[in-house]
């Protein structure tokens, strides 16, 4: 998705780099989280499940998310919350909403390939829950983020607070929710929901290259450790254990899998490359 019907950039679209389909936030000045952005950001995750789909030889074998401009996103337009709270059966568009809107995060959770989100400055709200869903969050020295809901009465429920207690624990998750104070990247990687920082120079560039980087790697078996690592958290270790043999078996029927080991035999560890198959 990169146009809108009208012929303008969309504000939030694909751009595909090599192996790296890369989701652009694109909404000056502030990158709102308004009705258009919503319905946008919603095509691109079900383009997202088409782009990677493992059938798909020429398929993204990773997701980038970047935003451009000065900050990542100022949070959501309020006007989507007054609409919805001054117009007919107000609870029950509010859950159809949160419904919508936790679909996308899922979506972009599930997805058979590593994502990235790349911070590089303010990010706030629907984009900062956006960024919890992926699999690594690298921000910039500068990057600073916040749930910020508390201001117009609501928690966040586009699966962050959830998200941040897997990353941060229950604790942290709810401080930062409570005070809906803005939290410095630094402060973030020690708790262990940022994972890593990196300097403000050239850190668009830095992101690319960690996102090409995960790419470049056997992406059918880091399609099993998504597998793995979200079990054992949600379910216990034991749950993840009883799913080794169906995800961790199929390994040795690929490509990769047997590309690497004669690499390896061959000419030592680290000098193998991957398809992906």
């Amino acid at each position: 998705m990169t146009d809108t019907p009208t012929g303008d950039p969309a504000p939030v679209r694909i751009e595909r780099d090599d192996d790296v389909a890369v989701v652009v936030l694109d909404s000056p000045p502030l990158n709102l989280f308004d009705v258009p952005v919503f319905d946008a950001v919603e095509a691109v995750a079900d383009e997202l499940v088409r782009l990677t789909d493992p059938a798909d030889p020429e398929r993204a074998r990773a997701v980038l998310v970047e935003a451009r401009g000065r900050v990542v996103s100022g949070g959501v337009d309020v006007t989507v919350f007054r609409d919805v709270a001054e117009g007919p059966e107000p609870a029950e568009r509010g859950a159809e909403l949160w419904r919508r809107l936790l679909r996308v995060a899922q979506t972009f959770e599930d997805l058979p390939v590593p994502t990235v989100f790349a911070a590089h400055g303010l990010t706030l709200t629907a984009a900062f829950e956006l960024a919890l869903a992926c699999d690594v969050l690298l921000a910039a020295e500068k990057a600073s983020f916040g749930l910020v809901e508390i201001v117009v009465g609501l928690t966040p429920s586009m699966g962050g607070p959830q998200r941040l207690a897997e990353r941060a624990g229950p604790a942290r998750a709810k401080e930062l929710v409570f005070t809906g104070e803005r939290y410095p990247a630094a402060v973030l990687e020690r708790w262990n929901v940022v994972n890593r920082v990196l300097p403000d120079d050239g850190f668009a560039e830095a992101a690319r290259a960690y996102a090409h980087r995960v790419a470049a790697g056997p992406t059918v078996a880091h399609a099993a450790t998504k597998q793995l690592v979200t079990t054992a958290v949600r379910q216990g270790a034991r749950a993840a254990d009883d799913l080794v043999p169906d995800v961790s078996g199929p390994l040795f029927a690929t490509a990769d899998l047997r590309g690497a080991v004669a690499s390896f035999l061959a000419d030592g560890p680290g000098k193998a490359s991957y398809s992906g198959r």
